[in-house]
């Protein structure tokens, strides 16, 4: 049988990188500076100098990164957050964490991001923020979600955050995800273009003063050990996931060259089947974290794919609408037509920078065996 074909495969990254790791990790270990320190410092400046962001903050994970940023911003109970219902549950979780509403609204049928006409329709006095997703690395479009939003609030300054969890290194008209909104909220974990080794997140901003609310909220409201400012959390960045993220971070723009040619084969060699291939508008250069393509026979496919050894996935099958989690929000089947589309179809195909050409082939030949 020839050897299965992951989702991703963090093995074969850290298989190129060992020793840049390994080499990080012992720095920490012989300091022992496990919390906060020069690890941490040195990360926020790198990847702050790699989104063109003049502010980075280092917290616990991306879930931390959306919560923290809400509640710098004033978000709490009485307010809404309007955002997607197809992503990852940590973004609507970040607004319950802070007592706020999520308000769902709907996605485009191409992107599959957030739809700016739907955003204009769902602002209300009550709306405190807008909460983009960036999904599988395709950026949103920013600048005409910022339009609708100001001309539905009657231009009040309502704030755009970017979760931008899956879209390290993608840009919308050449500007990094990061600086599009007002904040941008970026995951590392492990599965992630740019992936620690357990959970880890931060907050891109060229905001000072969000930034330094952000500082003192992930560090228990303190500037010094024992004078603190504000009621804060214990949700810092970890020094050794620093460290790692540090070691990772210089080859992180080869690592996306080579998804975006990856991704391009896919649709050159799936071109004409009966799959619906990922959409790029002309204003995007994608991160690809993830190559999406769209079925009816979706379950089938994917079943087909794993008996080959295959490791396709779904992200994801129930939107968070629909979720038993929110069904307090009162959404039924029906209410957004594009997102239960999309859920109801959408298969991920294997993609990692380290996957070769004969792999993927192998991916394309079964799927065109099961098209027949």
């Amino acid at each position: 049988m020839p050897a299965k074909i992951p989702l991703v495969d963090l093995a074969a990254q850290y298989a190129t990188i060992q020793a840049e790791v390994d080499q990080a990790i012992r720095r920490v270990l012989e300091t022992t500076r496990f919390i906060m320190g020069p690890e941490v410092q040195a990360f926020e400046e790198a990847f702050a100098a790699f989104c063109r962001a003049q502010h980075c903050v280092g917290v616990s994970s991306g879930t931390s990164a959306l919560e923290l940023t809400l509640r710098a911003l004033g978000v709490g109970p009485g307010d809404q957050v309007i955002t997607v219902a197809h992503t990852f549950i940590a973004t609507a979780e970040a607004i319950s964490a802070v007592g706020a509403t999520p308000v769902f609204v709907d996605i485009q049928p191409d992107s599959y991001n957030m739809d700016p006409a739907q955003v204009a329709q769902a602002v209300t006095p009550r709306t405190q923020a807008v909460i983009p997703v960036h999904i599988y690395g395709q950026p949103a479009d920013i600048p005409a979600i910022r339009a609708a939003v100001q001309a539905a609030g009657n231009g009040r300054a309502i704030p755009i955050i970017e979760d931008a969890a899956q879209a390290h290194g993608a840009t919308w008209q050449g500007q990094m995800t990061g600086v599009l909104g007002d904040a941008a909220c970026f995951s590392f974990y492990p599965g992630k273009n740019l992936g620690a080794y357990g959970d880890a997140g931060a907050v891109t901003t060229n905001d000072p003063r969000l930034a330094e609310q952000i500082r003192l909220l992930r560090n228990h409201g303190r500037r010094s050990k024992y004078l603190h400012e504000v009621k804060g959390f214990g949700q810092r960045l970890d020094a050794l996931q620093a460290a790692i993220l540090g070691a990772k971070l210089p080859h992180l723009a080869g690592w996306t060259d080579a998804r975006r040619r990856l991704a391009a084969r896919y649709s050159q060699l799936l071109q004409g089947s009966e799959l619906t291939l990922p959409r790029v508008a002309p204003e995007a250069d994608p991160a690809w974290h993830l190559y999406v393509v769209r079925t009816p026979a979706r379950d089938e496919l994917l079943a087909h794919l794993h008996m080959e050894g295959i490791g396709a996935g779904i992200h994801y099958p129930i939107p968070l609408h629909l979720q038993p989690a929110y069904q307090d929000l009162g959404y039924q089947p029906g209410d957004l037509p594009v997102s239960e589309a999309v859920a109801e179809s959408c298969l991920s195909l294997p993609l990692y920078p380290e996957m070769t050409e004969e792999q993927q082939d192998r991916v394309v030949a079964a799927i065109h065996a099961f098209l027949g």
